[in-house]
């Protein structure tokens, strides 16, 4: 199999994941704001690869499939760092994994339907929110910042989700 540019880049937003969690773990000067850097780095992938798939028409069955995958592998990563940190309480990461694994099932049961579940607006805005929450949480900010960081990813998680029920509640008919 060929991969497409659209798919080297999302392979590389998976390889930048031990990196990202490497930096966060190290202790040396600066690290965060390495850590910070890739992490960056890796989410403008997402919306990167989108672009060239969809403009130079490399849409694929292996991106339409890894791409999501990256996209859940490095939010939960970071955010089972945070976790371990004790910047979020557990019951905000099992949210936000719930939701992740709810509409991925959504939209499994939709493809055996024959039907495809496209991005949402709200999903794009949860994506948004949850990748400039965990750049703030990276930076050395009060823990009132992180906590409304994560209150705001939560939020946005859970309104995106149910969002995505509502607007395909027929599937499930």
């Amino acid at each position: 199999m060929k991969l497409t540019t659209a798919s080297k880049i999302t392979v590389l937003r998976i390889a930048l994941i031990p990196v990202v969690l490497a930096l966060m773990y190290l202790d040396f000067a600066g690290h965060m704001y390495w850590a910070l850097g890739v992490f960056i780095l890796a989410s403008a992938s997402d919306f990167v690869d989108g672009y060239i798939a969809r403009h130079y028409n490399q849409v694929s069955n292996f991106g339409k499939f890894m791409d999501p995958l990256a996209d859940k592998l490095l939010v939960i990563s970071v955010m089972l760092v945070f976790l371990d940190w004790g910047y979020l309480p557990a019951w905000a990461a099992i949210i936000v994994v719930a939701r992740e694994l709810a509409v991925t099932g959504l939209r499994l049961v939709a493809v055996e339907g024959g039907k495809v579940i496209a991005a949402a607006w709200s999903g794009k805005i949860k994506t948004a929110s949850t990748m400039a929450g965990f750049c703030l949480m990276m930076l050395p900010v009060p823990g009132v910042v992180r906590t409304v960081c994560w209150i705001v990813v939560v939020v946005t998680t859970v309104y995106s989700g149910v969002e995505y029920f509502v607007k395909n509640a027929e599937v499930f008919r």
